[in-house]
């Protein structure tokens, strides 16, 4: 398996890695078990990074993670451990953003002590509060390196401008992205600023949110579902639409013998070698069929074909609604 980097001169891992919002309820009703499961075929499969954050299922991935790296002690060594922090709530419950020093040190103590370890190898800024300059979270994000809580550092859904704003201050590792065939906007400017910078991008819903694969979510279990069922591309009639235009793709990944999930992997991973997708997923054998995406070689004719079936800009309605948008940051 050929290795990929985590920042330039970085840890080097797997072309792929686990997006653990999946050992929430977010995507569905889960269990530590099943997320236990996936961190099995993770380790048997090679795949080497786990990608979580301090909110997701309010500390429900963390644990599911410390929980496994308890009962398997070898598994740290198998694995390299990202995890963010900066999203916060008010006595009210209103969302806000905090990147001051005082709060990242201590979401990533309470992060260090669910994971059951003493360090991890990469910590983001979940959002970017934008009343601080970047500059100054990136030098808040810096002393937890120098104080050996992290190793390196990184930023999620930050601009190309941000991104060589806080270079400046600290190398950053990586930053978090979605990007996917069905959201192509890290590709003015995101993807070519951080292959200058030697930063990974992490490319997070891969595969669309389902969109991309075999066997997108019904309709009935988007309805059940509260970030989709309020996502502009889960909602009718852009739903209709977008299942319509990608059942063309998953065509074409029957005609390749590949799964519609694994091309959709491939495709990233031929983006350029600092991408790294990061898939979540409740399911082994949905797992496998990501991971096989690492094996899949693109010719210059498979990813003309796949640019004929879904070209960009093919899919309907936004990635985001008007609240889902308030943090990150737009650059086009």
């Amino acid at each position: 398996m050929q290795k990929r980097e985590l920042g330039r001169g970085g840890t080097r891992i797997s072309p792929i890695g686990i997006g653990a919002m999946s050992f929430t309820s977010f995507y569905g009703p889960t269990s530590v078990a099943e997320s236990h499961a996936i961190l099995d075929v993770a380790r048997e499969l090679g795949v080497s990074h786990i990608d979580t954050s301090n909110v997701y299922g309010m500390g429900k991935s963390e644990n599911a993670i410390g929980s496994y790296l308890a009962a398997n002690p070898a598994a740290r060594d198998d694995f390299t451990i990202a995890t963010k922090a900066g999203i916060a709530r008010d006595s009210d419950g209103n969302r806000y953003y905090n990147n001051t020093a005082d709060y990242f040190e201590a979401e990533l103590d309470g992060s260090l002590q669910k994971l059951g370890v003493d360090c991890v190898d990469l910590f983001y800024a979940h959002r970017r509060d934008a009343d601080m300059p970047i500059e100054e979270a990136a030098g808040n994000l810096a002393r937890l390196v120098e104080k050996g809580k992290t190793r390196a550092i990184g930023f999620s859904e930050i601009a190309p401008s941000s991104l060589r704003r806080a270079v400046a201050e600290h190398p950053v590792a990586a930053v978090q992205s979605e990007y996917s065939l069905s959201t192509r906007a890290p590709e003015l400017g995101l993807v070519q600023t951080c292959a200058e910078l030697g930063t990974a991008l992490v490319a997070f819903s891969p595969v669309g949110r389902s969109l991309l694969t075999d066997n997108p979510l019904p309709a009935e279990a988007i309805a059940d579902l509260p970030f989709l069922s309020g996502n502009p591309r889960f909602m009718e009639p852009n739903f209709s639409a977008n299942i319509k235009i990608t059942d063309a793709y998953r065509a074409l990944a029957a005609d390749m013998g590949v799964s519609t999930a694994a091309l959709s992997m491939a495709w990233l991973l031929h983006q350029g070698d600092h991408v790294i997708p990061i898939p979540g997923t409740r399911s082994v054998s949905h797992f496998r069929e990501l991971a096989a995406g690492m094996d899949i070689a693109l010719s210059a004719d498979d990813l003309a074909a796949i640019e004929q079936v879904l070209p960009v800009g093919w899919a309907h309605g936004d990635r985001y609604n008007a609240d889902q948008w308030v943090g990150p940051e737009r650059f086009c």
